[in-house]
């Protein structure tokens, strides 16, 4: 297994540790931030494969740092960590561009797997799917939009538009798959590499797509909602 470079943002030194030698132990190294400020020094001074970010830090929360990732452009894939298991910090987490959303007390083989899940998805792009609806040096197209896939660009009416890797891969998906209805089981499947997980996680991403490219996000045009079924694309 190649050497891939982890940011543990964790305050609990026990966790942090334990965590740091079994990713060792998997191949990889990792280094350790003890707070929020610590861990966007170290994300700004360093380029890492993945991020695990505990909620509860001193100094600026994960969900404070998760924001400020984003805001600076940093879209390094993260997985937040916390004992919280309320709905509202799943939805922001996701809702900020979090990748995956692990409850303590986890089972380390689970969060393992989950690393090696988000860790292939930023690594390749699946080469499953059929042809895309429209393919010109590379790229597809809907609207006003452009996704350039060699350099995984988008832009939306010549504007550039940042998006995570999940919702590029998600924006993708939809867009090679026109007028198909998919559940979100299936969706899950395709796009997150998973056999199961939770409708909140495929609906909260199906609204930042919605965010970033409907006129009316609240009168989605392109990404549809089937009520019963799932959600269907319309370029």
């Amino acid at each position: 297994m190649t050497d891939e470079r982890i940011l543990i943002v964790e305050d609990d030194e026990a966790i942090a540790t334990g965590l740091s030698l079994n990713l060792k132990l998997a191949g990889r190294s990792a280094s350790i931030a003890r707070d929020g400020d610590d861990a966007l020094r170290q994300a700004s001074d360093e380029d890492f494969a993945l991020v695990l970010l505990d909620i509860n830090l001193p100094k600026q929360n994960g969900l404070e740092v998760l924001a400020a990732l984003r805001a600076a452009d940093n879209l390094v894939p993260v997985i937040v960590l916390s004992a919280r298991d309320g709905e509202f910090d799943k939805v922001a987490a996701l809702r900020l561009g979090a990748d995956d959303y692990v409850t303590k007390p986890f089972a380390l083989a689970e969060l393992l797997a989950r690393v090696d899940a988000v860790l292939r998805r930023a690594q390749s792009v699946a080469t499953n799917l059929p042809p895309p609806v429209l393919v010109t040096c590379g790229e597809l197209t809907f609207g006003d939009v452009t996704i350039d896939l060699g350099r995984r660009v988008v832009t939306r009416g010549g504007e550039e538009v940042k998006l995570t890797h999940l919702e590029f891969e998600l924006l993708v998906f939809f867009v090679r798959h026109p007028k198909q209805v998919f559940a979100r089981g299936q969706l899950f499947h395709q796009v997150w590499g998973q056999s199961a997980g939770s409708a909140r996680t495929v609906d909260n991403f199906v609204g930042q797509l919605r965010k970033r490219f409907e006129k009316d996000p609240e009168d989605p045009k392109h990404f549809i909602t089937v009520r019963g079924s799932g959600y269907r694309f319309a370029p």
